[in-house]
């Protein structure tokens, strides 16, 4: 149940996503559902192997490359998902980070079952 509610409420920001950061479009919640779910997807499969790779790299930047994989998973997001558009690496960025707190605090709020 809590990854339901957890999937919801981040597709919820996702969809207010363009109303505070330009340079970001969508057209439906349905469709900020499946990038909510895509997102989830890459970031518990591909993050992990990309940082691995890179890890000399986010060593040498004390851990803010991470921030960097995190945005260009969220902006190729938009190339597969119709009816999602980032239109460049800073609004990517800004979304990724507004997503990945909300994730934050909805997991603390909802707690460990």
């Amino acid at each position: 149940m809590k990854i339901i509610a957890t999937w919801v409420l981040v597709a919820l920001v996702i969809l207010t996503l363009p109303s505070f950061i330009p340079g970001i479009e969508i057209t439906s919640f349905g469709t900020a559902m499946i990038v909510a779910l895509f997102f989830g997807i890459l970031n518990a499969i591909v993050r992990p192997i990309i940082l691995l790779i890179a890890f000399p790299i986010t060593i040498l930047t004390l851990g803010l490359f991470s921030f960097v994989v995190n945005a260009g998973l969220f902006w190729s997001i938009g190339s597969f998902v119709k009816g999602f558009y980032v239109d460049g690496f800073v609004p990517a960025l800004l979304g990724s980070l507004v997503i990945s707190v909300t994730t934050f605090i909805v997991d603390k709020l909802l707690g460990d079952n």
